[in-house]
């Protein structure tokens, strides 16, 4: 077989997937930037208008950039949180004995529930009158009172983060539990006859032969925290006074609430461009500091 026949024969099986791709992924992103240039509205219409969309994006609309702000400031905060608990459990039930492989199987559990279910089901227990998460802190004299988390954008951002670490920290534990346990079991016996501890096995031998899933589990957490919706508009609704609006939540405001698809439309191209760079960068720079 020729090396010409082998790459038609490659590009064949590809073309299921390189039509589904420009179907489903190319097609509508074309459409999206096409869209971003013109005042088209949810009800039908629109004329192409230029740059306007992001003229007004970037001189007129200090809400989305507020957004915007708040959305960064989650994925600060909840993306360690995900990779900390995420890996810590997974040093936890790591070996693979019964009582262990259940665990991991409890941990994973919530990953299987609808965002949106789990979203709601924490926002009763978050109620002040008769959620039990208020009444467990009480009870454990962790607080003095019943808190308010849904009035004050302090406090709504934490039950937020509480909530979607419940929910999603099961999916990082696993793949970081495969990496673990893809570790040459040599290597560990070896560091252990040289003396090491296990704190110092996890520094100096799991932590760097798992990078690369740490780094894929930090991308899809910081990725998905950047595009975080469900759990704001159920939970908090964007308040208290629009306060925990994210860009997702401010583009659905803008896009159907306002009826401003055009507009809308630009609004996504720049997250989406936003979150291209973050992650060309956070990659560039964990591959530089990655050993050799």
């Amino acid at each position: 077989m020729t090396h010409r026949n082998r790459n038609l024969i490659g590009l064949i099986y590809l073309a299921p997937a390189l039509l589904f791709v420009a179907t489903f992924v190319l097609y509508p992103f074309g459409q999206l930037i096409y869209t971003s240039f013109t005042d088209a509205s949810l009800l039908g219409g629109g004329k192409w208008i230029g740059a306007a969309n992001y003229i007004k994006i970037f001189t007129g609309d200090p809400q989305f950039w507020k957004a915007l702000w708040f959305t960064v400031k989650y994925t600060i905060i909840i993306t360690p949180i995900l990779i900390g608990v995420g890996y810590l459990l997974a040093l936890l039930t790591a070996q693979n004995d019964r009582i262990l492989q259940f665990a991991r199987g409890v941990i994973f559990m919530p990953v299987v529930i609808g965002l949106g279910t789990s979203s709601l089901l924490w926002f009763w227990l978050f109620d002040q009158q008769v959620g039990l998460f208020d009444k467990l802190l009480v009870d454990l004299h962790l607080s003095s009172k019943m808190i308010v988390w849904f009035t004050n954008a302090d406090w709504a951002l934490w039950a937020v983060i509480i909530s979607v670490t419940w929910k999603v920290v099961g999916f990082g534990t696993i793949l970081f539990v495969a990496a673990i346990q893809s570790i040459s079991r040599e290597v560990n016996e070896a560091s252990m006859i040289d003396g090491a501890g296990y704190w110092q096995r996890v520094r100096m031998i799991f932590l760097p032969l798992t990078a690369r899933t740490v780094l894929l589990v930090t991308l899809i957490s910081a990725i998905g925290s950047m595009l975080a919706f469900e759990q704001l508009y159920i939970m908090t609704g964007g308040g208290p006074r629009g306060l925990t609006f994210t860009s997702v939540y401010w583009i659905y405001q803008s896009s159907f609430i306002k009826f401003q698809l055009g507009y809308g439309s630009a609004l996504s191209v720049v997250l989406t461009a936003i979150i291209m760079v973050a992650a060309a960068i956070q990659i560039t720079l964990t591959a530089r500091s990655a050993p050799q």
